[in-house]
């Protein structure tokens, strides 16, 4: 991939890569963001952090992670299902022999099936180093517009990611936890240093500079809506498969399908992956 392909932002860096190897395509979304946490994850960081990407279903957001075992698989999964976009940056070549860890190989191909990609700056065939992941985790602060570190120790490859982070102007996101864990050592670290705080999906939203979806629902008019068409609305609260909407309405199927089809000549909704959301 030549330079003038890179993501946007990792040409503003110091020390961007020469050049990068990509498998699949970059998601074109608004914002990219970086989640990023401890191997050694809690039950409490795990279901955190699927709970806030979750709630991040249907928005223009990308999720960026380094393919690694523990906090970063958890988010590429959570992302995944929440059917956003996915990026994973391992910190070894692309190839299918060297791709690291051996693992997370069959994330890899998930992310890439679903519209998401692989990128390194290292050959096909090269295998990972320990010199080799902070180097990656560069790449992943430069190119993303915020980072979400879920749960760290003090000494720990995820507080390299948020180092980056700062030095390159970014924001870093962290979630408070217990005082009793380690694992809130590196976090409480953050939050002193002036981190954002996050203990729900919205503070996201907002902090990426995004409109909350209730905000958007109300800013649109909807006074030209029939009855019909504003029972959907309030329906798509969240991105849904056709057939989904059609058995949450219990209304016949020819009369739904008109109905998706009178919104999507109106510009109110459009399909994307499979699903139906507000424009």
């Amino acid at each position: 991939m030549p330079k003038k392909d890179f993501p946007p932002l990792l040409l503003e860096i110091n020390d961007p890569p020469k050049s990068l190897r990509i498998v699949g395509e970059l998601p074109k979304t608004e914002k990219y963001l970086c989640v990023v946490g401890s191997r050694k994850y809690s039950e409490y960081g795990k279901n955190v952090c699927e709970k806030l990407i979750e709630g991040l279903r249907g928005y223009s957001i990308t999720i960026v992670s380094g393919l690694a075992l523990g906090m970063d698989a958890i988010a590429h999964r959570a992302a995944l299902r929440a059917r956003l976009t996915t990026i994973g940056v391992p910190g070894s070549g692309l190839g299918e022999k060297a791709l690291y860890p051996v693992t997370n190989r069959n994330i890899a191909n998930e992310i890439v099936d679903s519209g998401g990609a692989l990128l390194s700056e290292f050959p096909d065939d090269f295998r990972p180093h320990l010199y080799t992941f902070p180097q990656r985790n560069r790449i992943m602060a430069g190119m993303c517009h915020a980072t979400l570190i879920v749960e760290a120790e003090l000494k720990s490859g995820t507080l390299i990611t948020s180092k980056y982070a700062i030095e390159y102007n970014r924001d870093v996101f962290t979630v408070p936890n217990s005082i009793f864990s380690k694992t809130s050592e590196g976090p409480h670290m953050l939050l002193r240093l002036g981190a954002t705080p996050i203990t729900q999906s919205s503070d996201i939203v907002t902090a990426l500079g995004l409109r909350p979806r209730e905000e958007l629902l109300q800013m649109r008019d909807y006074s030209d809506c029939s009855t019909d068409e504003r029972e959907l609305i309030e329906l798509l609260n969240e991105p849904l498969s056709r057939d989904e909407i059609i058995r949450r309405l219990g209304k016949p199927v020819y009369a739904t399908q008109t109905i998706i089809a009178t919104m999507e000549i109106k510009g109110l909704i459009e399909e994307s992956m499979g699903e139906i959301h507000l424009k």
